[in-house]
C-alpha cells in the first residue's frame, strides 16, 4: 500500500515537470512546478513512513530520500528565480 503511494506521488513529479515545460506563462510554469513540489513533499512523507514502519530497509530508502530532497531544492530554486528574478 505505501509502496504504491510512493510510486504515485513520485511519478506525478515528472508529470508536473513535463507540464511546466509546456507552460503558457511564467505564472503557469510556477503553478505546475509548485504542484511538483507538493508531490515531492508527499513522496518524502511516504518514504519516511516506509522507513519508520520498517517496511523497507533504510539502506534502500536513503538514496531515494536524498534524491527527493535534491529535487525539492532544485524546484524551490527555480520557482524562486522565476517569482523573484535578480535585479541588475
Amino acid at each position: 500500500m505505501l509502496g504504491k503511494q510512493v510510486l504515485r506521488s513520485a511519478t506525478s513529479v515528472g508529470k508536473h515537470y513535463r507540464e511546466a515545460c509546456r507552460a503558457k506563462s511564467s505564472a503557469d510554469f510556477v503553478s505546475k512546478l509548485e504542484g511538483g513540489l507538493q508531490k515531492l513533499d508527499e513522496t518524502g512523507y511516504w518514504l519516511e513512513l516506509l522507513q519508520d514502519a520498517e517496511i523497507a530497509n533504510a539502506d534502500r530508502i536513503k538514496p531515494l530520500a536524498v534524491e527527493t530532497n535534491e529535487l525539492l531544492s532544485i524546484f524551490v530554486s527555480v520557482v524562486k528565480s522565476v517569482k523573484f528574478p535578480a535585479r541588475a
